[in-house]
């Protein structure tokens, strides 16, 4: 297990500090609601939902006992939904790469991994690339037919590679950012390091998407963000970098660090106001 300190350090605090999500027997209606959320959240890498997009059918055969947790997983990876957010705006290796952290919460292991949903994928489809994870016995071991998958990548487990800690960190890039307008239509993160089979770097608190994720974000505070600035580039010699102060909402947290980023600011720290 890895410490709280620790957690906090590397960004991955709200992981480590809350329960899996579980549908069991005789459920309350907001019990299923929060399976329904959560499952959204994991499969869909915290995009936004709108309400035209929800899968009402499954969710009512959710709610009903028609169907379980891991196969509503299931319909939301198999939706035109899952497809047009990830399959059709993304390069094979990068889906591949996010089905491997919606599914099965973790990081590819090795170029082996990916040449193997490749194969799959050309030979028999979308389908079968999808239902591959979900009833692979990686999925049912960790999962079963209850569980909301969720990044376990950042614990210790048995038969879990030790490279497949730093390299969830590759692919996970903070609590409060999503995969798709992170990397949309970008390369898979994480080609270089399985086509060497070298292991990942971990950057602490250097990056505006790492240090999103520090504390997970309470709505309705505000959060006080320090900067330091460095002159912009092509005017001149840089003779020091200023130190700025911002007041930033928890909604607009998000993409404050990420405007700050772009323009090569570096966050030295987030504290609440």
């Amino acid at each position: 297990m890895t410490s709280l300190m620790a957690a906090q350090r590397l960004g991955f605090e709200p992981f480590v500090t809350s329960s899996p999500v579980e549908l069991r027997r005789n459920w309350t209606e907001e019990e299923a609601n929060l399976a329904i959320r959560a499952a959204y959240r994991q499969v869909l890498g915290n995009e936004h939902l709108m309400s035209r997009e929800r899968l009402t059918s499954a969710e009512s055969l959710l709610r009903n006992g028609s169907i379980s947790v891991k196969d509503f997983v299931r319909a939301i990876a198999l939706s035109e939904l899952y497809r047009n957010k990830f399959f059709h705006s993304n390069p094979q290796n990068r889906f591949i790469e996010l089905n491997y952290k919606h599914l099965l919460g973790r990081a590819p292991y090795d170029q082996a991994e990916i040449a193997y949903h490749t194969d799959l994928y050309n030979q028999e489809g979308y389908e079968s690339e999808i239902n591959s994870y979900i009833d692979s016995p990686e999925y049912q071991e960790h999962f079963g037919d209850l569980i909301v998958p969720f990044y376990r990548g950042f614990a210790t487990e048995r038969n879990q590679k030790t490279v497949g800690f730093s390299r969830i960190f590759q692919v996970y890039r903070g609590y409060a950012t999503s995969d798709r307008a992170q990397t949309k239509g970008k390369p898979a993160t994480l080609v270089q390091e399985l086509a060497r089979n070298s292991a990942s770097p971990v950057y602490i608190g250097t990056t505006a998407e790492t240090l999103a994720g520090v504390s997970g974000g309470s709505r309705g505070h505000f959060y006080r963000v320090r900067v330091s600035q460095g002159a912009t580039p092509g005017r001149g010699t840089q003779v020091r970098r200023a130190q700025i102060e911002y007041l930033v909402p928890y909604e607009q947290l998000s993409s404050k660090l990420q405007q700050i980023n772009r323009q090569g600011g570096k966050v030295t720290n987030i504290s609440l106001a």
